[in-house]
C-alpha cells in the first residue's frame, strides 16, 4: 500500500514495550508531521467498540473478531499514517503496514512488567512462555515481507531510546521517498 505517510505496527508480547515506543513515536511524529500520524491502541479500540463475540473469562479479555476488527480499520489504513499497537498481527492484511516493529524483551523483563500491571499469574506464564516460543515473532516473519521488519531489543531505557532513533531515521526515510 502506498501512501506519503507510513503505516506502522508495533508488536511484540505484552510486556515487551510496545505502549512506550508507540507513545514516544506518536509524539515525536507529531511535533515533525503535525495532524499527519494517530496512534491506536488496537486492544483498547477493541474493547470501545466491542469489535469481539465473545469474551475469555479464563483471561478476562475479548476474543476480538480478525473480521470485525480489519472492518473497522481499513478506512483509516487507506489514509496512511497510522502507529498501531497490538500483540498480534497475522489477521492483518499484507500490504497495510510499511514498517513493522517487533519488540523483544527478556522474560526476567517482561514477568516484572506484567506483574507491575498486576495481570494474573497465568495470563504472565502463558506470555513468557509465547516469547520463549517466539510465537508473535514467527507470525510477523510469516505474516510480512521481511523487508519492512525491524526486530529490536526493548529491555532497557538505552534501548528504547535507541529503538527510538531507528525507527523515526527509518520512518523519515519512508516519508522522503514517496
Amino acid at each position: 500500500m502506498e501512501s506519503k505517510f507510513p503505516n506502522i505496527l508495533i508488536t511484540g508480547t505484552p510486556g515487551t514495550g510496545k505502549t512506550t515506543l508507540s507513545r514516544l513515536l506518536e509524539d515525536q511524529l507529531s511535533q515533525e508531521y503535525p495532524g499527519k500520524f494517530t496512534l491506536i491502541g488496537l486492544s483498547k479500540m477493541i474493547v470501545d467498540q466491542m469489535l469481539f463475540k465473545n469474551w475469555n473469562k479464563d483471561f478476562d479479555v475479548p476474543e476480538f473478531d480478525e473480521d470485525m476488527v480489519c472492518d473497522a480499520l481499513e478506512p483509516r489504513i487507506q489514509q496512511g499514517g497510522l502507529i498501531i499497537d497490538f500483540h498480534s498481527c497475522g489477521f492483518f492484511p499484507r500490504d497495510w503496514f510499511d514498517i513493522i516493529i517487533l519488540l523483544r524483551a527478556t522474560n526476567t523483563n517482561i514477568y516484572d512488567r506484567l506483574i507491575e500491571r498486576g495481570f494474573p499469574e497465568k495470563k504472565i506464564t502463558e506470555n513468557i512462555e509465547a516469547e520463549i516460543f517466539n510465537v508473535v515473532h514467527d507470525e510477523v516473519y510469516e505474516s510480512f515481507d521481511p523487508s519492512i521488519i525491524i526486530s529490536q531489543n526493548s529491555n532497557t531505557v538505552d534501548e528504547m531510546q535507541a529503538n527510538l532513533e531507528q525507527a523515526l531515521q527509518i520512518i523519515r526515510q519512508k516519508i522522503i521517498s514517496c
